[in-house]
């Protein structure tokens, strides 16, 4: 096991856990939605959901081609390395954007949400090269708990500006933070092996290809069963994700400090929750963590249907934290689990296609409900609920893996 490039991988995870918890979470989104477009009537739940959607579907379209690209011509680092910069410029770009610029703000804002989510299918594709059979859960959990104490040093990092109505210095400081800390990533991550085939035949293979890769899924029952059951739990938990802070800012009255402070304790929650279930994941097995989360989410999105006061909303935010790691950890180790060896990129590929074409559907429904309903979000994030009920029915269909030969 090498522990320098789990390192590594972990710390990539520090390194870009800044740019959910500062731009989509909470200080951008906002801003967007509010100031950029304006939410009185719920218009701006309409674009951020846009945004949201639009991204997703790029990323949900183009990472099983471009995965199998990355496993057969062999760049899935140099893939890595572009998705990050992608997203760090366009950051850096929101400095260029002024209240009213409705379609610049949403072309940069869909851009960098390509970039960040395009680079996770990279990312998450190295969990099997550089964790054991027997480790992944532990890994992937350490690798999450890293993350959220990136999020959580991101927020305080940008705190004092966000007192001072610095969105200039915001927008660089968060590009900044992310360059610099994916550096031992880049580092120290496994070199990219030699490729089977060149970038324009691996392109040409991918396209023709891709029905092989649905095939391949297709005729492993537990892989295609949990893969529906994760397309659809994890649309509730991106959308919830991705509108929590408009949600409490525009329903609670939450000013950006506090908001900040809500998403602190969500961070350090859920930094408990990923480290705490880590080694359990391995021990009961992933399937029954990420039953356990999604239970206590829908119980929380349903509480959070009736919640008027702050100080309840922060009690709330304190226990979907603890979920948050333990679901996004764990399914990514029962994914690891059901890969089959050699086919790690176009699978993870898959498995991004999954989850960010399921985020198309629960942003558009939670900004169509608000803008319906003339901005009453209330509604709008009860009908969440709705897909962690039926992911987690789905999710029963899946049957324990099969132990790795020479550990039966």
């Amino acid at each position: 096991m090498n522990r320098k490039a789990i390192a590594a991988w972990c710390f990539y995870d520090f390194a870009n856990s800044v740019y959910p918890a500062v731009i989509t979470a909470t200080i951008f989104g906002v801003y967007f939605a509010g100031t950029i477009v304006g939410n009185e009537a719920g218009l701006g739940d309409l674009w951020w959901g846009r945004v949201i959607s639009v991204s997703m579907m790029a990323v949900a379209v183009t990472s099983p081609l471009l995965g199998s690209v990355a496993d057969n011509a062999g760049v899935r680092k140099k893939f890595l390395f572009a998705y990050t910069y992608l997203t760090i410029a366009c950051v850096a770009l929101f400095t260029t954007i002024e209240p009213g610029m409705i379609l610049w703000g949403f072309l940069l804002a869909t851009l960098a949400n390509i970039g960040f989510e395009g680079a996770l299918v990279y990312y998450n594709a190295y969990l099997p090269d550089i964790a054991p059979p027997d480790r992944r859960g532990f890994i992937s959990g350490l690798g999450f708990g890293v993350g959220y104490a990136g999020s959580g040093a991101g927020l305080l990092m940008v705190l004092p500006l966000v007192a001072r109505e610095q969105l200039t210095l915001i927008w660089l400081a968060v590009a900044g933070f992310f360059a610099l800390f994916s550096l031992p990533a880049f580092l120290a991550l496994p070199t990219d092996s030699p490729g089977r085939r060149t970038m324009a035949q691996a392109a040409i293979e991918g396209v023709t290809g891709f029905r092989h890769i649905l095939s391949d899924v297709l005729r492993q029952p537990n892989l295609r069963r949990f893969l529906l059951a994760f397309f659809v739990y994890i649309d509730g938990v991106n959308t919830t994700i991705y509108f929590a802070g408009i949600y409490a800012a525009t329903t609670l009255g939450f000013s950006p400090s506090e908001l900040i402070y809500l998403f602190l304790t969500v961070q350090m929650s859920a930094l408990v929750g990923a480290l705490a279930l880590a080694r359990p994941t391995d021990i009961w097995g992933p399937k029954r963590v990420i039953t356990l989360t999604l239970v206590l989410w829908t119980v929380i999105v349903t509480a959070a249907y009736f919640v008027d006061q702050k100080s309840t909303f922060f009690v709330i935010a304190f226990l979907a934290g603890t979920g948050l790691g333990a679901v996004q950890s764990a399914s990514r180790a029962l994914m690891a689990s059901l890969v089959p060896e050699g086919k790690e990129g176009e699978m993870f590929g898959f498995y991004a296609l999954c989850g960010k074409s399921s985020s198309v559907v629960g942003p558009l429904v939670f900004g169509g409900i608000s803008r319906a309903l003339g901005g009453n979000q209330r509604v709008a994030i009860l009908s969440v609920a709705a897909f962690f009920l039926v992911g987690l029915v789905l999710l029963q269909r899946v049957r324990k893996p099969a132990p790795p030969a020479g550990q039966e």
